[in-house]
């Protein structure tokens, strides 16, 4: 199943170069998924730790992206629990905690594709003043 793709994301080249792949885009949840290539691993053969963030980033941009105002992340981290590998997929699924005026908290669990948790990310969300593009715009 694959979510109907909003303009931030048919415009984000960073998320395309990588194969993401969006299953979800609710309110304050989603889920999206990327093979890990060969290209994507360090000095040790596992996969660096930038581009499980970067997808972890991603699922947490579609997520804290509800209304018709740009948001970003204020602050995010992430501990790495289990390495992976050339093939594997990963999957990111975020989901909101709390909304409180302009900010907003919001966790990721990266899984492999046995459900094996690889990361845990939270990130923090700042709701700008501008107004996001519509797709008229693109």
């Amino acid at each position: 199943m694959s979510a109907a793709i909003r303009p931030m994301m048919q415009r984000d080249r960073a998320s395309a170069a990588l194969g993401m792949q969006v299953q979800r885009d609710e309110p304050g949840e989603s889920i999206v998924s990327m093979v890990v290539r060969d290209d994507m691993l360090n000095g040790f053969e596992i996969t660096h730790g930038g581009f499980v963030f970067a997808l972890a980033d991603t699922a947490f941009a579609i997520a804290c992206n509800e209304g018709d105002r740009v948001t970003v992340a204020s602050g995010a981290e992430i501990t790495f629990l289990k390495a992976t590998r050339e093939g594997q997929t990963l999957t990111a699924r975020a989901t909101r905690r709390v909304v409180s005026g302009r900010t907003g908290l919001y966790d990721v669990t990266v899984t492999d594709e046995s459900g094996d948790v690889v990361a845990e990310f939270r990130g923090r969300s700042l709701v700008t003043a501008a107004v996001a593009p519509s797709a008229s715009d693109i």
